[in-house]
């Protein structure tokens, strides 16, 4: 029994009740059952926490290391068909040689990237001449190494019909060594239009009476234009760096630093199987800088991120950028609406990018709807540039150019909007041009662009 004293009008009114005779302690192991469940039905069902994510051996980067894990490397095959495509236009032109040194280009034709050799005062170099075998054209492969390397250059997986190594001692030169190969020395040599110039300089010394040249737009385009399986590298190695952000944003939550989500996504990528990672991570008004400013931010509840990042699978390479949002996040709707507008920038140029088109048109496209929003000044640079064994490489959506966009092409398309001391957005993702001539992105698989500020 209890009792209440209460006053009304200045009069003592006694009031007496029972006490239920229900245990208190059953009422409260009903009351904690019914809150238990109730907290697991708004995570399930009114946030995007799965049950995992409570459960002490939740996995936050399931699925990354599986996505790419039947990935295979170019094949002998394909190096081989690269080789002869490339004989056949040195020998239509009349040219004497393709000359590279470990790089892009050297890995394309040779398999020598610059991490299985890298770049000193000594030159490796990779010459690819045409020879003619009964009636056919071959590519002859001579690979010129330091005479003390060259043990290790033959360890290089170089493939190829024909495959020599010569050496150069300390006391002689490289270039005339690297000319004595050739069956003939009368057309012009083509180099890699990125090979450093005291290498160039030496093969001009070398062969005074020949032209030591860039390699024309005829070369250049078998690198740009995919094969299926460079196009299946590419798929994958963006695709899975999506589904790195994602998992990210996931453990993201107000307060954390720009440093704590870059070594995030860097071991999300490291599971995911990519090499040579990078990445951006920008809160706020530091994304208004495109590359960054190189603080250390804490994200606030009002504050976009901005993640660009990605890295190499088996040679080939991903570039994607995303600008997001947390639940919490309560973002100002003027960066919203400009969110919508760089996305409908990267969707305009999209369907603009079509074999035939001039490259410099699709940048035009996303630029005159960007300028047309009132962002005129606040797209500051290209819309895209080629991918594939580089991160950048020809050909380059950007206007100025007279580039023409080719089936098995491969560009980021990129637009932006930045605002110094406010905001800064960028969406990236790639995509390349089919046979029927069609733009596809490469993130088509997980579903292509960002869906919204809050899912990317």
């Amino acid at each position: 029994m209890g009792k209440v004293d209460t006053s009304v009008s200045g009069k003592e009114i006694t009031q007496t009740f029972v006490t239920p005779k229900v245990t208190r302690s059953r009422e409260w192991r009903l009351f904690f059952s019914l809150a238990i469940c109730a907290t697991i039905f708004y995570l399930q069902f009114f946030t995007d926490i799965s049950p995992e994510s409570y459960s002490v051996d939740y996995d936050p980067w399931a699925g990354l290391a599986s996505h790419c894990a039947d990935a295979q490397r170019i094949n002998g095959s394909e190096f081989l068909q690269r080789q002869e495509n490339l004989a056949k236009i040195l020998y239509d032109n009349g040219a004497s040689a393709y000359v590279v040194e470990p790089g892009a280009n050297a890995q394309y034709f040779g398999n020598i990237s610059e991490a299985s050799w890298h770049l000193s005062e000594r030159p490796l170099l990779l010459v690819i001449f045409p020879t003619l075998k009964e009636a056919s054209i071959v590519a002859k492969i001579t690979v010129v190494t330091p005479a003390f390397e060259e043990t290790r250059a033959r360890l290089l997986p170089v493939p190829g019909i024909d495959v020599s190594y010569i050496s150069w001692a300390e006391d002689e030169d490289p270039y005339t060594v690297a000319l004595d190969v050739l069956s003939t020395l009368e057309g012009p040599i083509y180099v890699d239009g990125m090979m450093r110039y005291f290498i160039v300089d030496g093969l001009q010394k070398a062969a005074p009476g020949v032209r030591v040249m860039s390699a024309p737009p005829e070369v250049t385009q078998l690198r740009a234009r995919k094969s299926p399986a460079e196009l299946d590298l590419l798929r994958c190695a963006n695709e899975v760096t999506v589904l790195c952000i994602r998992a990210v944003q996931a453990q993201m939550y107000i307060g954390i630093r720009e440093s704590q989500v870059l070594a995030m996504v860097d071991e999300s990528l490291a599971v995911a199987g990519l090499t040579e990672r990078w990445a951006l991570v920008l809160f706020g008004e530091n994304a208004a800088l495109p590359h960054g400013s190189g603080s250390d931010r804490v994200l606030g509840k009002a504050d976009l991120i901005l993640i660009d990042t990605g890295g190499v699978l088996f040679e080939y390479n991903s570039d994607v950028t995303r600008t997001f949002m947390l639940h919490d996040s309560s973002i100002p709707l003027e960066h919203t609406t400009i969110w919508y507008d760089v996305h409908t920038a990267q969707t305009l140029a999209h369907v603009a990018a079509r074999e035939g088109v001039n490259t410099s048109a699709v940048d035009k496209v996303a630029r005159d709807w960007l300028d047309g929003r009132g962002y005129h000044g606040y797209f500051t640079h290209r819309l895209g540039h080629g991918i594939g064994l580089e991160d950048h490489e020809a050909p380059y959506l950007r206007g100025g150019t007279d580039d023409i966009i080719q089936t098995g092409n491969a560009f980021s398309n990129e637009p932006g909007v930045y605002i110094e001391g406010k905001v800064g957005i960028r969406l990236e993702d790639c995509f390349y041009i089919n046979e029927d001539g069609n733009p596809v992105f490469l993130t088509k698989g997980i579903g292509g662009q960002a869906r919204s500020p809050l899912y990317p």
